[in-house]
């Protein structure tokens, strides 16, 4: 863990993400303290050692390297790049209160805002601002398929049964690359699930899945579509989300039960997570069926701390708690109007779902449906969404103590000019931002008045 004296900021206070994130640079993990004193004792326990001076030289030369990357700001802005050589050291601020975003009051995060006086290309070939160094937390597989959803030409759709206005749809990546044989174009991961123009925030909820280094989630890009193919609500110019449709996900075979790999409920989650099933070189599931209990799904036991963390921040509700025990739900919520609330008399009847793997990877799971909740009020967050949960991943909980959230997702959304221009860029992001960030600071807190402790994640 840095000292006081190896921090540094950038004369504007904008705290660079290359100090945070582990493969900028390709260099190893680094973190930042600040939230307070008290709350760096779970991170003791992991027994991590000060990098030595020449490792924290060369990645310190990596970082001020990507901040050279980063993209211009445009004409018309009220602030500047930092200049790597005008960096100085200076007083961290105590993450316990940090600043909204990072950066100073009323200095803007060093990326394009766009002004009247300074028009960008437009059209499908620019939907995607990529620049010349892809962001380190997109994967290759990311790129190609962000690319694909928001640049390839819609050449079949079909309903999705029991699904409202979600179509599935092909795409042709380049003229002549793909037939229009829709179940041929899925299985070689050439689909996408356009959904409501109100899912938009699964946008987001995928850039922070990758910002926070958890990959679990699908890529996803905000589109206006004009296809003839599609209804003319789907061609209103109103932009919607566009999800990769991955061709392996497992399936119940049961038509009432098919949004799940497994037929799991609340009991059997809670005993999964105290039998720390799936954990390396763990006996439970051996130990599990000798002694009578649930089965072991197979399922890594960190799976469960990720989704956990991830479903909290953005108040995910459906996946864990669709009942709505966790929280006093409006009376226009689902749950209430579908009387779903009234069965949390009895735990036994709870039933999880959106618990879904892929074949490809079946210990691993995947996040769908992550719009959540953005304007869900801070008095009702759903703690319940973090029971049993005894540890999290360090890397995440290291952006989270950062106070480099909002800066990092601002440049990540940035990427898609669709999303970016819909909400209003970077002004418009704000609010919804700090309550990510918030969000983020009550989790740190929660993990810190439990002594709880973080994990590191298995490098690739």
């Amino acid at each position: 863990m840095k000292t006081r004296s190896q921090s540094a900021s950038s004369a504007d206070g904008w705290v660079k993400p290359a100090d945070v994130w582990p493969e900028w640079g390709r260099a190893g993990p680094r973190r930042r303290s600040g939230v307070g004193q008290d709350a760096q004792r779970p991170w003791r326990r992991t027994g991590l050692k000060h990098p030595p001076a020449a490792a924290f030289a060369f990645l310190l030369a990596l970082a001020l390297l990507a901040l050279t990357r980063l993209p211009p700001l445009l004409p018309g802005g009220d602030g500047a790049v930092p200049s790597p050589a005008g960096t100085s050291p200076r007083p961290r601020r105590d993450a316990a209160a940090p600043q909204p975003g990072g950066f100073a009051r009323g200095r803007e995060p060093p990326w394009p805002h766009g002004n009247p006086g300074t028009e960008e290309p437009s059209g499908p070939s620019h939907r995607l601002r990529f620049g010349e160094t892809i962001l380190p937390w997109f994967s290759a597989d990311d790129v190609q398929r962000m690319k694909l959803l928001a640049n390839g030409e819609v050449v079949a759709k079909t309903r999705i049964p029991g699904h409202g206005q979600i179509l599935r749809v092909g795409l042709r990546a380049a003229p002549g690359a793909s037939r229009a044989d829709l179940d041929g174009d899925c299985l070689d991961g050439l689909c996408g699930l356009i959904k409501r123009p109100g899912d938009l925030y699964e946008v987001l909820a995928f850039h922070l899945d990758r910002v926070l280094g958890l990959n679990r989630s699908l890529p996803a890009v905000a589109r206006r579509f004009g296809s003839h193919l599609l209804p003319y609500r789907y061609t209103d110019g109103a932009p919607r989300p566009i999800i990769w449709w991955a061709p392996d996900i497992q399936h119940l075979e049961d038509a009432n039960n098919d949004q799940n790999s497994f037929a799991l409920r609340w009991v059997q989650y809670q005993a999964l997570l105290r039998q720390r099933c799936g954990t390396a070189g763990s006996s439970a599931a051996a130990a599990a069926a000798a002694a009578g209990r649930a089965p072991c799904l197979g399922i890594e036991h960190a799976e469960w701390s990720r989704l956990a963390l991830f479903d909290f921040l953005l108040q995910v509700h459906d996946r864990l708690d669709r009942y709505c025990c966790g929280f006093q739900p409006e009376p226009s919520e689902p749950c209430v109007e579908e009387m779903l609330r009234d069965k949390c008399r009895n735990p036994a009847e709870l039933a999880l779902v959106h618990i879904l793997v892929r074949r490809s990877a079946p210990s691993h799971l995947v996040f769908i449906d992550n719009a959540g909740r953005p304007q869900h009020p801070e008095a009702k967050l759903n703690f319940r969404l973090l029971q049993g949960i005894e540890s999290f991943p360090e890397t995440a909980v290291a952006m989270l103590k950062s106070g480099c959230l909002q800066n990092v997702l601002l440049q990540s959304l940035y990427v898609d000019r669709e999303f970016w221009e819909s909400q209003g860029g970077s002004e418009g992001l704000k609010p919804l931002l700090q309550t990510l960030e918030r969000r983020g600071q009550i989790l740190l807190r929660h993990i810190q008045e439990h002594k709880l402790t973080v994990f590191r994640e298995p490098s690739h």
